[in-house]
C-alpha cells in the first residue's frame, strides 16, 4: 500500500490510537461503537467536498444535502444499527447566498425526517472558497449488537442488496440508505460481517477480508449490474464498473451457508444477490463465466496526497 494514499494514513492513525473506557470498536469499521449506560452507541462522520464529491455546476443544494446525510446513514446501516441524532458543520461559499444554505439544509432535513433522525446542532461558517459539508451521526445498536467487518468466516456466502456500477450517472446523489434492509436482515439471519459499498465492491470486499483474516471468490456472472453500468461507453466493461466505480451504497455482507439458503428461499422481503463465497485462502479472486479464476484487484476510490 502506497504511503501517499489515505488507507496508509488511516492505518498509521489507527496505530497511534489509545484505548478508551467504553470503546468497543474504534478506527477501522464503518462506525465506532461506544458503550454508554448499557447501550452500544454508533458514531460516524463523513465530509463532502466540492469538486470531489459533487460539482456545484451540475447539482442542486438539496441534492448535496441529501447525500451528506445519506452517506452517514449508510454507515449506520452497515453496522445494522438505528440512527438517532445528527450534528452538521458547513463551510458555505459567500457568493452562494443564504437561500442556497437553506436549500442545502432542507435536503438534509428531509432525509433525516424520513429516518426519524433529529438534527441537534453543529457549526455554520462562510468563506470565499468551496463548499464543505460534514455530518456526524449517532445511532444505537440493536439487541443483537453491531455487525462489524471482522466476522466473515470460511464457507460464508457473500451477498449484496442491489445492483452495482455507474453511480456517477446520478445514484450517488439520490440513493436511499439501506437502514431498513439492514435491520430486517439482522432480525432474520446471523450477519457475520457487513460493509456499505462506498469505495467500490472490490475495495470494500477487501476491507472485510483484511479485517476478518480470510479470502473470497466473487462470481462474475452473479454480480448484479445497474442499467447505468451497462450503458456507459468507455474503455471499461460493465463488470469493471460494478467492481470499482464506488458510491453504490448497497450493503455487502456475509452469512452462513444455511442462512444464505434461507435468504434465497424468499424468507426475507429484502432483495439480495448471492455473489460469492468466503474462503480460508487469503486475498480476493474473481471467477469468470468460463470458469477461469483471476486475482481480484483492489480497485476503487481512494484519496491520495
Amino acid at each position: 500500500m502506497s504511503d501517499r494514499h489515505e488507507l496508509a494514513l488511516i492505518d498509521w492513525i489507527r496505530q497511534q490510537a489509545k484505548p478508551a473506557v467504553g470503546l468497543q470498536v474504534g478506527i477501522g469499521d464503518d462506525a465506532a461503537v461506544w458503550q454508554v449506560g448499557g447501550k452500544s452507541l454508533l458514531l460516524t462522520t463523513d465530509m463532502l467536498m466540492e469538486d470531489v464529491d459533487f460539482l456545484l455546476s451540475e447539482v442542486s443544494a438539496a441534492s448535496i444535502g441529501h447525500k451528506a446525510m445519506a452517506v452517514n446513514l449508510s454507515d449506520i446501516a452497515a453496522m445494522a444499527g438505528r440512527p438517532l441524532v445528527a450534528l452538521v458543520a458547513v463551510a458555505l461559499p459567500k457568493n452562494r447566498g443564504i437561500e442556497f444554505a437553506r436549500e442545502l439544509h432542507q435536503g438534509m432535513q428531509t432525509l433525516a425526517d424520513q429516518f426519524e433522525v433529529a438534527i441537534i446542532g453543529g457549526d455554520t461558517n462562510t468563506w470565499s472558497n468551496s463548499l464543505v459539508v460534514t455530518v456526524t451521526l449517532i445511532g444505537e445498536a440493536t439487541d443483537r449488537g453491531p455487525v462489524q467487518r471482522s466476522g466473515a468466516k470460511p464457507g460464508d456466502w457473500l451477498f449484496v442488496t442491489g445492483p452495482l456500477g455507474g453511480s456517477i450517472r446520478g445514484k450517488h446523489l439520490s440513493f436511499t440508505p439501506r437502514i431498513h434492509e439492514a435491520l430486517e436482515l439482522h432480525k432474520l439471519v446471523d450477519l457475520h460481517a457487513m460493509i456499505d459499498i462506498s469505495d467500490g465492491l472490490s475495495a470494500d470486499l477487501h476491507h472485510i477480508l483484511d479485517e476478518s483474516g480470510v479470502g473470497a471468490t466473487l462470481f462474475a456472472e452473479s454480480i448484479p449490474l445497474t442499467d447505468a453500468a451497462q450503458q456507459i461507453t468507455d474503455d471499461r466493461s460493465p463488470l469493471e464498473h460494478s467492481l470499482s466505480d464506488g458510491e453504490d451504497f448497497e450493503l455487502l455482507f456475509t452469512v452462513s451457508t444455511a442462512d444464505g439458503r434461507k435468504l434465497l428461499a424468499g424468507e426475507c422481503a429484502v432483495p439480495v444477490f448471492h455473489i460469492g463465497e468466503v474462503e480460508a485462502v487469503p486475498n480476493g479472486r474473481l471467477r469468470m463465466p468460463n470458469g477461469t479464476i483471476i486475482p481480484l484487484k483492489r480497485s476503487g476510490w481512494e484519496h491520495s496526497f
